[in-house]
C-alpha cells in the first residue's frame, strides 16, 4: 500500500475516534459526516449547547483513553430499516441512508471497540499501529449541512494527522508561518483590498495599491500572449440565457448563475459566468478558412458566480472573478504546437514569479462517463494528445482522473509556493464539445467544412485567487516590478523637503511608483515604516545628498546602502524593472 493511501486511512480512522470521544463526553450530540482531508480529518456535529476550542484537550484525552480498546474495524451490513433504527433521532444520518440505500442492498457500517458508524470504509487494518502523538485537534468552524446555507449550521471539529510526531510538528510550524502570511491579514496591513457589507460578501474592492498589483500581473500576462499572436476582444457582462443553454453550462451550472430580467423585453438574462461562449460567437461571425487558423482571442474581464456564502474566503473564493482568459481555435494538426505555446507562456510567467511548476493532466473518470459530453474514443484520443505534448516538453506531470471539465481534458499547471503548498492556477483546457454545439466551422484544404478544436487558456486564472496565493507566497514583499510603491523618499528634516520634492518629480516623470514621507517623524521611524510597508527601496536625503546632488539608496533586503546620482539611480531601477526583478 502506498504511504499516501495509508495516511488517508489513518486520518479517516481518527475521525471515527474523534466522534466516539465526543459522543462519550456529550451523549446528546448528533453526528453528521467525518472524512479524511489533505492535512488530517474533521467531523461535523450538532451540539445541544455550544462548545469551544478550549474543550479540545479533554476531547483529545478521551480519544487517547478510548484508543487502547480499538483494534480492527469490523464491517457490518444492515438493511435500510435496521440502519434507520440505528439513527432514529439523527436526521443527518437518516438523510444519508435514504440517499445511499437501494432496494435489497444492505448498507455498510464499521465498528471498532464500542463505536459503530455508517461508513463506506477506508480505515487502517490495525488501529494500534497509529501513532497517537502524531495527531492534534487544531480548530473549529461552522459548517452548513451539505454545504447549503438553508440548512442547519453544524460544528466542524478539525484535526491534523501525520505518520509521525516530527511530521506533525513540522506542519504546525508551517501553519504558524502561513498565519503570518495570510493574504487577508496582509491585504489589510498593506492597504491592498477591502470588503464592504454594503456591497456584499465575496465582492472585493481593490485600493490604488492593490489595483497596481492586478494591473501589472494582467499586463505581463497579456504581453506574453500578444507577442505569440493573441488578439484582444471585448464582450458584455450580460447575455440571454439561450447562449448558455447551447453551450451546456445552463444544465450543468444553472444554480450558480446570477439572473436578470429585462423590464423592457421581459427576456431572462444571465450575468456572465464565463467568456468562452461569447468568444465563440465572435469566431462564428464570419466564414473561416483553414488559412485563418489558428485564431487566438484574449480578454481580461470579470465574470460572476453565485458561490455559497459558507465557501467564500478572502480573495481565494469570490463572487466576482476576473479572468485573464484566452481561447484558441485551431485545426487538429495545429493542436500540439498551440499547446507548446501555452506551456511556453506559463513557464515564462511563473519563472518570473519564482514559483516552480508541475503539470496535472486532468482526465475524465472512466467510471462516471455520464458526467462528460462527447464519445469515449474522442476522450481517449484527446487525452493521448495532451500526454504526448507534456512528455515532449519534458514537464514533470501526473494524471488525475475525474478532474476534467465536462467538455474535455485539460493541462492544469500546479504552482508551488514558498511554504511548499501546491496551487492549481494556470490551465489549458481542451474542448471538442462546445465548437460542435455552436456549429463552428472552417473550410478545410479539401473544401469541406470541419469543426475547429478549442483551447480554453488562462495564465493567472482568477486574478483574485492568484493574488491570494501570490501575496502569501511573497509575504507581501513583492519584487520591484510589482511593488505598488517601488521607492519611498525620506527627507531627514524639514529643510530637506524641497530637494525631496525635486527627486520625487524626476522619479515620477520616469514612471517610477514613488511616495514621499513628508512627516515630522524621526528618520529611524520613517525607515521602520517603509520596511513595514515592504517598500523595496527608500532614499535618505540630508545635507550630504543636497550638497553632492545625490541620493542614498537604502533597501528592505539588508544590503549596504549606496550613493547614486539621480541618473544612475534611474538606470538601476529601470534595468531591474525591465528584467522583472
Amino acid at each position: 500500500m502506498e504511504k499516501k493511501e495509508h495516511l488517508e486511512q489513518v486520518r479517516h480512522s481518527l475521525a471515527h475516534l474523534l466522534a466516539a470521544a465526543v459522543m462519550e463526553l456529550w451523549p446528546s450530540v448528533m453526528r453528521a459526516i467525518g472524512p479524511a482531508i489533505d492535512n488530517g480529518f474533521y467531523y461535523d456535529f450538532e451540539f445541544k449547547k455550544p462548545i469551544s476550542e478550549n474543550d479540545f484537550p479533554k476531547i483529545e484525552e478521551k480519544m487517547r483513553e478510548i484508543y487502547p480498546t480499538w483494534s480492527t474495524f469490523n464491517k457490518i451490513k444492515l438493511s435500510k430499516k435496521d440502519a434507520l433504527l440505528e439513527y432514529k433521532d439523527n436526521p443527518y444520518k437518516k438523510e444519508l441512508i435514504e440517499e445511499f440505500s437501494k432496494e435489497d442492498v444492505p448498507l455498510s457500517f464499521y465498528q471498532s471497540g464500542d463505536y459503530k458508524d455508517l461508513c463506506k470504509g477506508g480505515h487502517v487494518k490495525n488501529m494500534q499501529s497509529v501513532d497517537m502523538n502524531a495527531f492534534k485537534l487544531n480548530r473549529m468552524a461552522g459548517a452548513y449541512w451539505r454545504g447549503d446555507e438553508k440548512n442547519t449550521m453544524l460544528t466542524r471539529i478539525y484535526g491534523l494527522a501525520f505518520h509521525t510526531k516530527e511530521e506533525l510538528d513540522s506542519y504546525i510550524v508551517q501553519l504558524e508561518e502561513a498565519k503570518k502570511r495570510d493574504h487577508r491579514k496582509l491585504g489589510k496591513e498593506l492597504d491592498l483590498f477591502i470588503f464592504s457589507e454594503l456591497i456584499g460578501s465575496g465582492l472585493p474592492l481593490f485600493t490604488p495599491k492593490g489595483t497596481v498589483l492586478r494591473e501589472e500581473i494582467n499586463t505581463f500576462s497579456q504581453e506574453l500572449r500578444i507577442k505569440r499572436g493573441f488578439l484582444r476582444v471585448w464582450t458584455p457582462h450580460i447575455t440571454k440565457n439561450d447562449l448558455y443553454k447551447v453551450s451546456g453550462h445552463w444544465d450543468k451550472f444553472g444554480d450558480e448563475l446570477f439572473l436578470v430580467t429585462s423590464q423592457e423585453t421581459k427576456d431572462q438574462l444571465v450575468i456572465k459566468p464565463m467568456n468562452c461562449p461569447h468568444h465563440q460567437q465572435i469566431y462564428a461571425s464570419r466564414p473561416r478558412s483553414y488559412r485563418d487558423l489558428p485564431i487566438r482571442y484574449l480578454e481580461t474581464t470579470t465574470i460572476y458566480r453565485d458561490e455559497k456564502a459558507g465557501e467564500l474566503l478572502g480573495l481565494s473564493r469570490v463572487r466576482s472573478i476576473t479572468q485573464d482568459d484566452s481561447h484558441i481555435f485551431c485545426t487538429p494538426q495545429q493542436l500540439e504546437k498551440e499547446y507548446e505555446q501555452v506551456i511556453e507562456v506559463v513557464k515564462e510567467f511563473y519563472e518570473k514569479l519564482d514559483m516552480p511548476l508541475r503539470i496535472r493532466l486532468s482526465f475524465c473518470d472512466p467510471k462516471t462517463p455520464e458526467k462528460y459530453l462527447g464519445g469515449q474514443s474522442l476522450w481517449e484520443s484527446s487525452q493521448a494528445i495532451l500526454t504526448n505534448v507534456v512528455k515532449k516538453n519534458n514537464m514533470d506531470f501526473f494524471i488525475a482522473e475525474g478532474e476534467a471539465v465536462f467538455y474535455g481534458p485539460k493541462i492544469d499547471f500546479m504552482a508551488t509556493d514558498v511554504l511548499g503548498r501546491e496551487w492549481q492556477l494556470a490551465t489549458g483546457q481542451l474542448d471538442f464539445v462546445q465548437p460542435d454545439r455552436f456549429n463552428l466551422t472552417y473550410t478545410d484544404l479539401d473544401g469541406k467544412d470541419k469543426t475547429p478544436i478549442m483551447i480554453h487558456f488562462a495564465v493567472a486564472g482568477s486574478l483574485e485567487r492568484f493574488l491570494s496565493v501570490y501575496i502569501e507566497h511573497t509575504g507581501g514583499a513583492f519584487p520591484l516590478w510589482l511593488s505598488p510603491v517601488q521607492v519611498k523618499i525620506l527627507p531627514i528634516s524639514e529643510k530637506h523637503r524641497k530637494y525631496a520634492q525635486e527627486i520625487l518629480g524626476k522619479l515620477s516623470d520616469a514612471q517610477i511608483r514613488v511616495e514621499l514621507d513628508g512627516s515630522d517623524e524621526t528618520l529611524g521611524k520613517k525607515i521602520r515604516l517603509a520596511k513595514l510597508e515592504k517598500v523595496p527601496y527608500f532614499l535618505v536625503l540630508g545635507d550630504k545628498e543636497i550638497k553632492e546632488k545625490t541620493v542614498t539608496l537604502e533597501n528592505r533586503y539588508g544590503k549596504p546602502s549606496e550613493s547614486f546620482s539621480v541618473e544612475e539611480l534611474l538606470t538601476k531601477l529601470k534595468g531591474e524593472i525591465e528584467a522583472k526583478k
